[in-house]
């Protein structure tokens, strides 16, 4: 089937393309770029003032499949990212039993097979994420997997995450970190500062997290493996990073949009919405992250998508689970708060949500050109919406921006030429 997008100002930074032009679709291709094309038995869709970019990738995200599917499942969170913008997610191991073995990742890409966008697997580093064994990434890698993490059990062992990062250099796929050390947070639900104190909240140190960074940096200094650092939170960690960077150390890292946007001043006892792990952190390091996105610091932005259920984020706060929800809030929030606020450009911000994240994964997607794949999102940065999350696409509605004003919403997603999303409604299986 032939699509012909029409008008639509096409931002493709690889490319550096920023221009109006249209866009023809034939099949899962895109066939022809160019001014006033035309096309006999095509679709078109009519898309002057909006703004077309590649299909949107999140290289982190929490499906909960399988084991956990009360939650979220990968149908229904893939079904989240197309209502956000995304064509493209990777899903962590943290399932139950986790992503360690080759029949786990095979399961996961069977599932992902009927889903509505792309969905890779992340293998676990560890078996079990116990942080004992090195699974056998070599075995993984063939049967699927696109990266390698423990994430949320951080790989305590220095030898055995070095060993992983030798590992790297043959297989070819990044290693990536959460950073966090688990003795340094130890029960901590918040970040520890002055309004941990206030609210009587264990609090978790900047330390935590700059001390693991500095760990995994020397360990991928020293081993001159493929280094990815999850969720940056803190002043410290990106100013390490900045200094590895500049060494030459073979290191990407990603930040969350609720951590460029929020701070512990929002956390209310009350809500386990502004729980998540790591914990919102304080005006300097949200400064310094934004700094960080418009240095080049900052590879990538990734939601860390992570769906619980209304009762146990109803639990007190110490007891309530970490996360919250992010695919389908993300493009939005990140217009209104960083291009609308002149933090960053509109290009600048699809660059770090398409053409980097997919280069970090070696993923082939995040342009627009002939004969590339047709994942492609559309955006109207004249539409304000408010969030409500009762009608989110994902089982979880944990989300502490439910009930914000924001502009610049997805208004279509496309995957290998089929639309999936029509706005703001999935509208393919």
């Amino acid at each position: 089937m032939k699509i012909l997008i029409k008008g639509a100002r096409v931002i493709d930074p690889l490319n550096t393309i920023d221009a109006v032009q249209d866009v023809l679709v034939n099949g899962n291709l895109i066939v022809r770029v160019g001014d006033e094309l035309t096309a006999d038995n095509a679709e078109v869709i009519m898309a002057h003032g909006k703004f077309l970019v590649p299909g949107l990738v999140d290289i982190h995200v929490h499906l909960r499949e399988p084991g956990r599917e009360h939650k979220e499942t990968i149908h229904s969170g893939c079904r989240a990212a197309a209502a956000g913008g995304f064509t493209t997610v990777c899903c962590m191991p943290n399932t139950l039993p986790p992503i360690d073995s080759a029949s786990t990742v095979e399961f996961v890409l069977s599932k992902a097979a009927t889903a509505v966008i792309n969905c890779y697997p992340i293998a676990a580093i560890t078996v079990g994420q116990r942080g004992e064994t090195l699974t056998n990434a070599s075995g993984l890698k063939t049967a699927g997997a696109i990266a390698f993490s423990d994430d949320g059990e951080p790989v305590s062992n220095s030898r055995l995450l070095y060993e992983a990062l030798i590992a790297s250099k043959e297989h070819g796929l990044p290693i990536i970190v959460h950073c966090e050390d688990k003795h340094l947070a130890g029960k901590g639900a918040m970040h520890e500062g002055y309004r941990s104190m206030v609210l009587n909240i264990p609090g978790i140190p900047a330390a935590a997290e700059d001390a693991m960074v500095a760990r995994d940096l020397t360990l991928a200094e020293l081993s001159g493996g493929r280094l990815h650092i999850a969720h940056v939170s803190t002043q410290g960690a990106i100013t390490l990073i900045r200094q590895a960077k500049d060494r030459g150390v073979n290191v990407t890292c990603e930040v969350t949009p609720h951590h460029l946007c929020l701070t512990h001043d929002h956390v209310n006892i009350d809500d386990a919405n502004t729980k998540m792990n790591p914990p919102l952190r304080t005006h300097e390091d949200v400064a310094a992250l934004r700094k960080a996105l418009q240095d080049g610091t900052i590879d990538c932005i990734a939601t860390d998508h992570a769906p619980h259920h209304s009762d146990e984020k109803a639990q007190g706060y110490n007891e309530a689970p970490f996360g919250i929800v992010g695919l389908e809030t993300a493009l939005p929030l990140m217009v209104t708060e960083l291009v609308l606020t002149n933090v960053i450009s509109l290009t600048r911000l699809v660059q770090l949500m398409s053409a980097n994240p997919a280069r970090i994964l070696d993923l082939e997607c995040g342009e627009i050109i002939p004969q590339g794949l047709a994942d492609l999102t559309l955006i109207d940065l004249d539409t304000t919406r408010q969030v409500n999350s009762s009608r989110f696409y994902s089982l979880g509605h944990n989300t502490p921006f439910d009930g914000k004003n924001l502009r610049g919403w997805p208004v279509m997603t496309m995957v290998s030429g089929k639309i999936v999303m029509k706005d703001g409604v999935v509208v393919h299986a």
